[in-house]
């Protein structure tokens, strides 16, 4: 490592970038405890909906019906629109036109309310067209069909959320909007846990389920409200559409809507393989539950990691400053790249373990264990791959060249029909597969397309960081499997015992990834360890 001894004209970037990986370990440590407690709810509520529901049958049609009404959501809502909106935000308040920068984002509250509440009104009216596509999801389209109608109000809430997240990150408040989806979470599990048990028909069961998921979505607007009192601006109504930095954000935003919504687009098409060709009334479900366990570790640290930096990447493109840029976006690679390889490499080994005690209970069967755990293990090999397209497409977002992740998108999403029409034949988890496959390849391209604009200073210290990450997390891998075979096959598979050998796993292929990370000199490690020496650090650093 280069010391100040070393080349005194390189110390200040050298501790400017010491002192940002602190900052930005410290706020993904805070918004990742407040998206943990979310996922954790959130996986909750995937295990109350398997008890209930399982994956083989009517729950089919529930999981086709939901993709239409997300994918609108992607495409014009709360993801899409931030992307586009807290750039200019950002540098309005930059400037110092802090007013100007409210009323903007008045407008676009209020055209979002207008537009996506007609587009919903549409939506509804063609859901019979919309779904025909999927053919007969969990024998019943007609079903499909009136919950899909149920669902579709989410489009407009989350588009709202956009805007109320966007502020708050703007201003650096990340824990309230990471808080929200606990909200909604804890809705949707009340909701089924005291609504099923007082329903005899599914098809009632899953319309319960429908609507508990759109009160929750409502909460989720509504609970971050408050922050917004505390800011130095306010919501007020506005219609001012022909200011230049409205059409701007909508000009930002058609790149990053098609951007997202391609990546949406690919589940879609991941879910008429599985309803068409594979099992409608088995793998969509089982693909959706692999999936959501799969976004746990991606919820909680690279969604936390990405939507801390953003704003900071946003505020470095507006200050003109591009090493810092480069050095935040490397810290940000890595940073995923610690978190997500070891998560990857232990869901991988721990797969069936993982999903048996999630999901094995009531109406979810060894048989649909064993589909799911494929499916999860599939998914986990792209794990990484996906948080860094997340970071690398937020990088893009912040210098405002949108289109160039579209392009990769849309790359991708030909790369996606491909893949799922060959690796389909290999069953279920094929299509997992090439979602992960489709990842990598998304990620090479973005990454060489990055270093273009910003060079490649620092790269190969990368690389290195991740290889050494990746031998960490083998190490904490092969540590789990050990760890929780020998347990398993001493304690059994009760509830108690399941629970007890795998969190020894997990306890265990954690210890052990510290222990290597730290043997092999990961920096990673080290900024996490500083959040607990911060001002002994601060002090050697003066």
């Amino acid at each position: 490592m280069t010391t100040p001894e070393d080349a005194p004209e390189l110390v200040k970037p050298a501790l400017d970038a010491r002192s940002h990986g602190r900052r930005l370990a410290r706020s993904t440590a805070v918004f990742s405890l407040a998206t943990g407690l979310s996922r954790v709810l959130g996986l909750v509520r995937e295990m109350v909906s398997a008890y209930y529901f399982g994956v083989t049958g009517l729950i089919n049609a529930f999981t086709v019906a939901f993709q239409i009404p997300n994918l609108v959501r992607a495409l014009l809502a709360d993801a899409a629109l931030s992307g586009a909106f807290v750039p200019v935000f950002n540098e309005m308040l930059e400037r110092g036109e802090k007013q100007r920068a409210w009323r903007v984002a008045s407008t676009l509250f209020w055209l979002m309310l207008l537009g996506l509440g007609a587009i919903t009104a549409i939506f509804i009216l063609l859901a019979p067209l919309l779904l025909r596509p999927f053919g007969n999801p969990g024998g019943d389209f007609d079903l499909a069909v009136g919950l899909a109608r149920v669902l579709f109000p989410i489009v407009v809430l989350l588009g709202l959320s956009g805007i109320v997240v966007g502020i708050l990150n703007t201003y650096e408040h990340f824990a309230a909007p990471a808080l929200a989806p606990v909200a909604w979470n804890l809705v949707i599990i009340l909701g089924l846990v005291l609504g099923v048990p007082r329903i005899e028909s599914e098809g009632a069961e899953l319309y319960l389920y429908a609507g508990v998921v759109v009160a929750g979505t409502l909460v989720q607007l509504l609970l971050p409200v408050p922050w917004l009192r505390r800011l130095d601006g306010r919501l007020t109504v506005a219609l001012d559409w022909r200011d230049p930095a409205v059409r701007r954000v909508f000009a930002l935003m058609l790149p990053v809507t098609l951007t997202i919504g391609l990546i949406n687009v690919n589940l879609v098409v991941d879910t008429l393989f599985a309803s068409r060709l594979l099992d409608p009334e088995l793998a969509p479900a089982s693909i959706n539950a692999a999936f959501r366990l799969y976004m746990l570790p991606q919820g909680m640290f690279a969604v936390a990691v990405a939507a801390v930096l953003f704003p900071t990447l946003s505020r470095l493109v507006a200050r003109g400053d591009e090493p810092g840029f480069g050095r935040a976006l490397d810290a940000g690679i890595r940073q995923i790249a610690f978190l997500l390889v070891p998560a990857g490499l232990v869901s991988i080994v721990l797969a069936e373990p993982i999903v048996r005690l999630v999901y094995q209970r009531g109406e979810f069967t060894a048989a649909d264990t064993t589909v799911v755990a494929q499916c999860l293990q599939a998914f986990s090999l792209g794990l990484v791959f996906n948080g860094w397209m997340l970071i690398l497409n937020r990088g893009f977002y912040a210098v405002q060249t949108n289109w160039i992740p579209t392009s990769v998108a849309l790359g991708n999403l030909a790369l996606n029909a491909v893949l799922d029409a060959v690796f389909y034949s290999f069953g279920i988890w094929g299509i997992p597969l090439a979602t992960s496959a489709v990842n990598l390849v998304g990620t090479a391209t973005l990454l060489v397309l990055m270093r273009r604009r910003v060079g490649f200073a620092g790269f190969l210290s990368t690389v290195t960081a991740v290889l050494r990450i990746a031998a960490a997390g083998v190490v904490s891998a092969a540590l789990a499997l050990a760890v929780w075979f020998g347990l398993d096959e001493w304690l059994g598979r009760g509830l108690g015992a399941q629970v007890a050998s795998l969190g020894a796993g997990l306890a265990v292929a954690a210890l052990g990834y510290l222990g290597a990370a730290k043997a092999l000199r990961v920096r990673e490690l080290d900024a996490l360890l500083l959040l607990r020496a911060r001002r002994a650090d601060d002090a050697h650093e003066r």
